[in-house]
């Protein structure tokens, strides 16, 4: 067999972390956009386990990474508020819905039905607030609207079978194997700089412990941090949709974000030495104290009011959106986990970069992975695996080059272990 095609090449700019400016953002389990994410990988992922179910373990063709999240209205007022009309979720996208054996029997699949069962159990498992529907008396998430359009399809496991055992047959590859179903690229880099470190903290800080060990109950889960790096100087711009139900006042609204602040500036220096200043909710006005003024919101979540969200528009795989990094615009959550290499390539180059640098320690400050697809081609065999290391001299680089290279093929060898561990949520797309 034809050795794969990587290339392994010396990074010829300056690591991100060496230059003077930066800007990283993530978006928050409760971002109307990671809200579309997290129920297309939910609704993905049930399919799946149904497909596996009926069909000896073998998962069927599907993509459903068109959903939409479309805001709905509120009128939240300081110690209280109201859902005028709830947000709209649309799933899209394609699903087989019945398995044909060569013996003659059929499989049917349910597929609008399990996807909408999977939207709801995941808005439920991440929004639902027991607390805030006994003291506010609403449940936003009973009563948001979920819709399926996802398109029928049909599927003869034999010819699948078949496909699988010979048109993906190269000159370069011989024997079974999955056929990539489209030419695309995935993209990945290690390591994280400070910088990217504290965004990922922060948000997660600000969503885990801020809530559930220092107290601050009236902050929602829609969140996003966004970091602006000068030199030393890192300015967190964060948006924090607040609960009116938990605030009675502007003054109280205006004591929670100076503690919010505190706490957020505290929990920065355990990620970065950098000096950094926390804004949150910029736009607010503290001379006023109408509730309209503020941040607010009835259940915590921008989706109540209008703000709208789609699959693919937020985080990348590693969670952040680094526009100084190298970045795939694919949607990764939705996308079946068998053969569709925008997602399975997004998964592993970023698996291979983190490994390369995890061995490699401070001798290889940025590693740079890009696979590239070619559409029926065996997905362990891209069109090309493209490694970029950035070293301080070229012995160093001569020295990890070939490592570079076996690592890149032995996670290629293995790309097929990722569908399980994506199926059962062991790997996270957003």
């Amino acid at each position: 067999m034809e050795s794969r095609n990587i290339v392994v090449e010396r990074f010829p700019h300056q690591p991100v972390s060496k230059g003077r400016t930066e800007l990283v953002e993530r978006k928050g389990v409760g971002h109307p956009d990671s809200i579309a994410d997290g129920i297309a990988e939910a609704v993905s992922q049930a399919l799946s386990k149904a497909y596996m179910a009926g069909c000896e373990g073998e998962i069927l063709h599907h993509n459903v990474d068109q959903d939409e999240v479309s805001g709905g209205q509120s009128r939240p007022i300081f110690g209280g508020g109201d859902i005028l009309e709830p947000p709209y979720v649309l799933l899209l996208g394609r699903a087989v819905d019945e398995a044909v054996y060569p013996s003659g029997r059929r499989v049917r699949f349910p597929v609008r039905q399990a996807a909408i069962e999977a939207a709801r159990g995941y808005l439920r498992q991440h929004f639902h607030d027991p607390e805030l529907v006994r003291d506010s008396g609403i449940d936003l998430v009973e009563s948001i609207i979920v819709d399926c359009r996802v398109g029928k399809g049909s599927q003869d496991l034999l010819r699948n079978f078949q496909r699988k055992d010979g048109s993906c047959r190269t000159d370069r590859a011989e024997g079974s194997c999955r056929p990539a179903n489209d030419t695309s690229f995935g993209v990945g880099f290690a390591p994280l700089t400070e910088t990217e470190r504290l965004v990922l903290n922060i948000e997660r800080y600000i969503n885990g412990e801020m809530k559930s060990r220092d107290g601050i109950k009236a902050s929602g889960k829609d969140v996003k941090v966004m970091a602006a790096r000068d030199g030393n100087q890192v300015t967190l711009t964060i948006a924090c949709a607040m609960l009116s139900f938990r605030l009675a006042s502007a003054a109280e609204y205006r004591n929670t974000m100076d503690q919010m602040k505190s706490l957020i500036v505290d929990r920065a220096k355990e990620y970065t030495e950098h000096d950094v200043e926390v804004i949150i909710n910029h736009a607010d006005d503290w001379s006023s104290e109408e509730s309209s003024d503020y941040y607010l919101t009835v259940s915590g979540l921008s989706a109540e009011n209008g703000d709208d969200g789609s699959v693919g528009r937020g985080n990348r795989v590693n969670g952040l959106i680094t526009p100084y990094r190298p970045m795939s615009m694919e949607a990764a959550a939705g996308k079946n986990p068998v053969t569709h290499v925008g997602k399975l390539y997004n998964i592993l180059a970023n698996r291979i970069a983190n490994e390369i640098s995890t061995e490699a320690g401070e001798e290889i400050s940025e590693v740079h992975v890009r696979l590239l697809s070619q559409i029926g081609s065996p997905i362990d065999h891209p069109e090309l695996a493209s490694v970029e290391l950035w070293a301080e001299d070229e012995a160093i680089y001569r020295k990890w080059q070939a490592r570079a290279w076996e690592i890149t093929n032995l996670q290629l060898e293995k790309i097929e272990d990722l569908t399980q561990q994506i199926v059962y949520g062991q790997i996270a797309v957003f």
